[in-house]
């Protein structure tokens, strides 16, 4: 349900002592919240603006802008630290307003209700517009038989569906798999400008798709600024020795090339190792290739023949790599 609310000319507001007036005490200097960024406020020395919740003064003002998804935003105050001081209340209020941006003497409307509570909370908003800017104003709160408005120390913290960057407007792309001395396409979107670190293997350190030949296994993070804020991803480079299936081996009993030998096999210990024979049936199955193939199945020799090769070597948590496959002959 949208609230229409009239926002009076600023007043001081009573307090027992004169404190310095913050910095976004008003909307014009209000301070831009990102998501998922705290900040911290005190709203001690505020001037005075009644009328958008009950029983509320002592104003801060913020400000941040939708994603490109719209949707609910979640305001969360913590931290909240009052000084004991008679007849002060202890408790801060939020509310999100819309708004022409013109900062003047008028209609604001609210996109959600008045919370308020002397220990952390969370306010969350009606679904807001995309592209859109709000604003968010914490004031002090003054009820409960007390006369002087909160004025306190606390975190605020602005994240959920309306809000969130990272991983909807913004991303480094997903994480890839390389060999030894190959090459992959970085893919951030969403940026204005890009800059990656570590710059190390990198075609170029500012632009959304530079190549990466890292020497190693690396993580490299991207940073762009959306909206006066500064949002970061990371996408994980993964530097995989590519092993080496041996296509043939006998097993005689000589003691020479007894099994089958595959190459850097033991740099995987979750890599399936699956072997067929020409008619498709399989005769041989393991998980680490600890104790390699000796040409059997079920204990029984195989005849000379050719045997098809099928090998995942399970680098990545939750998934696998593509799969290497070939064929082996047994010679005897």
């Amino acid at each position: 349900m949208l609230r229409t609310i009239l926002l009076l000319p600023p007043l001081l507001a009573c307090a027992p002592m004169a404190w310095a007036q913050p910095v976004n005490d008003d909307c014009a200097s209000a301070l831009t919240l990102c998501a998922q960024q705290p900040l911290t406020g005190n709203n001690t020395g505020a001037v005075g603006i009644p009328g958008f919740c009950p029983g509320t003064n002592s104003v801060l003002w913020y400000t941040f802008t939708t994603n490109s998804q719209g949707g609910a935003v979640n305001v969360t105050i913590n931290g909240l630290d009052c000084p004991v001081v008679a007849g002060m209340d202890n408790e801060l209020s939020v509310i999100v307003l819309s708004g022409d941006g013109s900062c003047q003497p008028g209609s604001f409307t609210a996109v959600g209700n008045c919370t308020q509570d002397s220990v952390d909370f969370t306010m969350t908003t009606d679904s807001l517009s995309p592209n859109t800017q709000y604003w968010v104003l914490v004031s002090g709160v003054a009820d409960n038989g007390a006369t002087i408005s909160a004025q306190c120390d606390f975190g605020v913290t602005l994240g959920g569906p309306g809000a969130d960057i990272v991983g909807v407007d913004f991303s480094a792309g997903e994480d890839v798999e390389i060999g030894e001395g190959e090459f992959a396409e970085l893919e951030a979107t969403g940026g204005t400008t890009y800059t990656w670190t570590p710059n190390a293997g990198l075609s170029d350190d500012a632009i959304p798709d530079p190549l990466a030949n890292p020497s190693e296994t690396t993580t490299y993070t991207v940073t762009t600024q959306l909206n006066g804020c500064t949002y970061s991803d990371e996408v994980l480079v993964e530097v995989i020795r590519r092993i080496q299936p041996t296509n043939t081996f006998t097993p005689n009993g000589d003691g020479h090339n007894d099994t089958w030998t595959i190459f850097g096999i033991s740099d995987y210990p979750a890599c399936e190792v699956t072997i067929y024979d020409r008619w498709g049936q399989r005769v041989f199955r393991d998980v680490g290739y600890t104790e390699p193939w000796d040409g059997t199945n079920g204990g029984a020799g195989l005849p000379m023949a050719t045997y098809y090769y099928h090998i995942v070597l399970n680098t990545r948590e939750g998934g696998s790599a593509a799969a290497y496959t070939g064929s082996i002959t047994i010679v005897r």
